[in-house]
């Protein structure tokens, strides 16, 4: 079947699975098997003429270049403000009819399209096929249910306050209410499922095979029936749930999911765990860096391994993301992921290692620092203590109760770069994101965008994350997860910085202060 059969001129081709996962499983991402990008976020659109654009952002600028075919594929390069969905309308011709596959959109995207397409004219349908999904034999394994001194509170605590009925579709969110994790498998301890809660029982719709005595677990295959079957009013929220679950609800009362928030304000017991887990993440970097420095010859994939062996070693479950190493231009790659057996890393050499872990308590630690082989060179270390003093500007911003957001730290970082340029090295996307259940959780965002604009509160975890890449040398990324207690931002990692690339005639004297403190710890 082709784009033709389908009846449509344009066909919208998302790099995510049936839950709406950022990071879906690459077997499950469309936009990968047609156009051989492996970055996580992207989109392609397939034109009438059968040439496609990849829409990707700041973090997968070069990345794409360097994966796609450029004969068959054309790489638009979102700049920061720039929002894909605007970008992809912009390409599509009025009096035209674009397909987008209901089970990989959300409902509110969907509307969005049709919102921006009406005045063009241009009709979206829905497609019950994904002509680009590649079938394989996926693995179905076993949750964890975590005691309640992992987690602070019961599902039924959790639950207590929400609307009913509610039906919960994001992963990350079932995952937290129903305090589950799956270890099984490096990357992501999420359970794919749906949670829908009725006022007189709970069931839980997943692939996973456990049974629980605060919910009920059924087959993922059973959820139709059992939502159509649903005669009262389902709260739900239409930027997490699919177009195609959306339409099988028969009464529908659109709210924002009350469990973002919830999951972003960590409670007591869950901070105690992120500080005993950012404890053993460092020990497992500074174990990392060390054989880095005692040893000759080491390639990415050498240091990627002693760097998951030092995480088990240390109490990791399993890894909350694949570990970027990369060494000399690799690291300008914000997301680079191969880990090259070829790349061996030689005198004078950077090495930036972005990395984390699952521990017991099943919440995401997330810590990037950059390594130099040797002796570093004058442009290594002035663009090194550009990246720390773009951090300590944003990290030690004086809060204001219940006005705080973002957008204003992620703004005091650039106003360092912005005084500070260097060359061709760019700060090409934003600070900093929330840290939970998953590496990335919203809210709270640290970036120029419109979600960087909801407020931080006490207990919410989010990292502080500038970088300065440049294509032709190296790139620095200096990323520390934190917590806002009291209105101050702390650091859950006492992670040091590496002295030797450190020029501290750059720094102020608060900034030496700073830095004094920091490394005593």
């Amino acid at each position: 079947m082709n784009k033709e059969d389908l009846g449509v001129d344009y066909l919208l081709v998302n790099a995510t699975n049936k839950f709406l996962l950022e990071y879906a499983p690459i077997e499950e991402n469309s936009c990968h098997n047609l156009t051989g990008f492996t970055g996580d976020t992207g989109d392609a659109l397939v034109l009438p003429s059968g040439k496609v654009k990849l829409f990707v952002d700041g973090r997968y600028h070069t990345q794409a270049d360097l994966e796609v075919d450029k004969s068959k594929v054309e790489v638009v390069k979102l700049q920061l403000g720039q929002k894909m969905d605007d970008e992809i309308c912009a390409a599509i011709e009025p009096n035209s009819v674009l397909g987008i596959v209901g089970a990989k959109v959300s409902q509110y995207r969907l509307e969005y399209f049709k919102t921006l397409l009406k005045e063009i004219n241009v009709s979206v349908k829905l497609l019950d096929t994904d002509i680009y999904e590649r079938p394989y034999n996926k693995k179905i394994t076993t949750p964890e249910s975590l005691p309640i001194t992992l987690v602070g509170e019961t599902f039924a605590e959790k639950i207590s306050t929400l609307p009913k009925p509610i039906l919960i579709t994001n992963s990350e969110e079932l995952t937290y209410l129903c305090n589950i994790r799956d270890f099984s498998k490096n990357y992501a301890v999420k359970v794919d499922g749906k949670l829908l809660l009725l006022k007189e029982k709970s069931i839980l719709f997943t692939e996973s095979s456990f049974v629980s005595d605060e919910f009920e677990v059924m087959p993922l295959d059973k959820f139709m029936d059992i939502i159509k079957s649903v005669k009262d009013t389902v709260n739900v929220d239409k930027s997490t749930i699919t177009a195609e679950d959306y339409s099988l609800i028969a009464q529908v009362k659109n709210i924002t999911s009350p469990v973002k928030m919830m999951k972003s304000v960590k409670n007591e017991v869950e901070l105690q765990h992120l500080k005993n887990a950012f404890a053993m993440t460092d020990k497992a970097l500074l174990a990392t860096r060390d054989y880095i420095y005692n040893n000759d010859n080491l390639s990415e994939y050498d240091i990627d391994v002693e760097l998951e062996k030092n995480f088990r070693k240390f109490g990791a479950k399993s890894l909350s993301f694949k570990s970027i190493v990369a060494r000399n231009q690799n690291s300008a790659l914000a997301h680079y992921m191969k880990s090259s057996k070829d790349e061996i890393v030689k005198d004078g050499d950077l090495i930036l290692i972005d990395c984390g872990a699952y521990y017991e308590g099943g919440l995401a630690t997330d810590i990037t620092r950059v390594f130099v082989k040797g002796t570093p060179n004058d442009l290594q270390k002035k663009v090194y203590t550009t990246v720390l003093k773009m951090f300590l500007n944003a990290f030690n911003y004086q809060f204001v109760e219940n006005k705080t957001c973002g957008f204003e730290i992620d703004r005091l970082a650039r106003e360092v770069y912005s005084k500070n340029v260097i060359g061709d090295f760019v700060f090409s996307h934003g600070l900093g994101h929330g840290v939970g259940v998953c590496v990335h959780e919203a809210p709270p965002n640290l970036s120029m965008n419109e979600i960087a604009k909801t407020t931080i509160l006490d207990n919410m975890c989010f990292t502080i994350e500038p970088g300065l890449y440049s294509e032709k040398h190296f790139g620095v990324r200096l990323e520390n997860s934190c917590y806002l207690e009291n209105g101050i931002i702390k650091s859950f990692s006492n992670m040091c910085y590496e002295k030797k690339l450190i020029d501290y005639d750059l720094l102020n004297d608060d900034e030496k202060s700073w830095l004094d403190c920091f490394e005593v710890k």
